[in-house]
Order: C-alpha cells, then structure tokens, then sequence
C-alpha cells in the first residue's frame, strides 16, 4: 500500500490528522469532479504552499490517484465528506512520514520536523488519545478551528507549550501530550 494511500485513509484524525472512513467518497451520493476535489485541497494550506502541492484523492474503490503532480515536496488531500466537520490536509514529508508512524502504531521518525496545514479546521478528536474514534468521558473530545502543527520535534520543545488535556484551541497547545505523537496545534485567525 502506497505511503499517501495509507495516510488518506486515516489523515483526517490528525492534525488533523483525525479519523476518516476509506469509503469518504464513495458514500456521497454526489461525487465531486477533480477540479473540486482540487480546490479543496488547495483550501488546506496558504496558497504559496497549495499552488505548488501535489494534490491526491481518493477514488471509490479505496484506491488513491494523483490528480496533480507537485514542485514543492507537500501533499494536499480534500475535504472528506464522511467526516463531521471540514478537513482538507496539506503536509510536508517530514508530516506524511510522521502520519505514516502514527497509523501504523509505530514510533514516529527522530529529527526530522514536519509542518501540516488544515486552514479549513479538522474533524474534531480527542486532545489525549491518538487512536480515539469517538467522544468518551474520559478522552477529552476537542473541536478545532483552522490551525497548522508541528510535529517531530524533541521533547524539549512542546515543553514550551500547554499539554492541558482540555486546552484553550484559542491559542498554541500540544496535542496528544506524552504520547509519540505529541504535536503542536497552532490556530490561525
């Protein structure tokens, strides 16, 4: 399985990064065309990242296709219409091999920062468990607005942020705090 078909069916969580079903469009009774498929995804990130991004979808059978090829070593994918809530995704290398190690349940790659961009929001999630499907009383279920992440930094350094399990998404907080896959949420007004 290809390393952007693993992520588009599970992105969504994330920095999403947040859960999606691999059937996302394939449930909707009104397929989007590529051109708005494309567009998006491009709502993910600013456009100096969107405009040179390579853009993938998902096609019905689970399968992913590129429906752009890009210059700048970042992905986007669309807006999964399964999900609650807007979630397109743009990330860099760093970001996809980070995605990869956190769906695969592995440790996440040492050293290597990554930046993910959901400018439309995310699918909302548990501020404390990386893998949560579902609001539980005790998985502190957070909505989140337009926001970028870092992730794949030292320790050291979400050190300088909040790890309240119920955070203010108002401002910079880290996201699944003492786990592997604690990341910076940052919001963008």
């Amino acid at each position: 399985m290809s390393a952007r078909r693993s992520l588009y069916r599970f992105a969504p969580v994330a920095a999403a990064l947040l859960v999606a079903t691999s059937a996302g469009w394939a449930a909707d009774a009104h397929t989007p065309t590529d051109a708005q498929l494309i567009a998006s995804a491009m709502r993910a990130a600013p456009p100096g990242v969107a405009n040179g991004a390579t853009i993938i979808a998902m096609n019905a059978d689970g399968t992913m296709r590129t429906l752009r090829q890009g210059t700048n070593g970042y992905t986007c994918m669309p807006d999964n219409p399964a999900t609650p809530g807007p979630d397109p995704m743009c990330m860099d290398k760093h970001a996809l091999e980070w995605a990869q190690a956190w769906m695969a349940h592995k440790p996440p790659p040492t050293g290597q920062i990554g930046v993910m961009y959901m400018l439309e929001g995310g699918t909302d999630a548990s501020n404390t468990d990386p893998y949560a499907r579902k609001p539980l009383p005790n998985n502190h279920w957070i909505k989140t607005g337009p926001h970028f992440m870092i992730v794949g930094a030292d320790a050291s350094f979400y050190d300088g942020y909040p790890k309240n399990a119920d955070p203010d998404t108002s401002a910079p907080y880290v996201m699944w705090a003492g786990t592997p896959y604690q990341h910076l949420m940052a919001p963008v007004k």
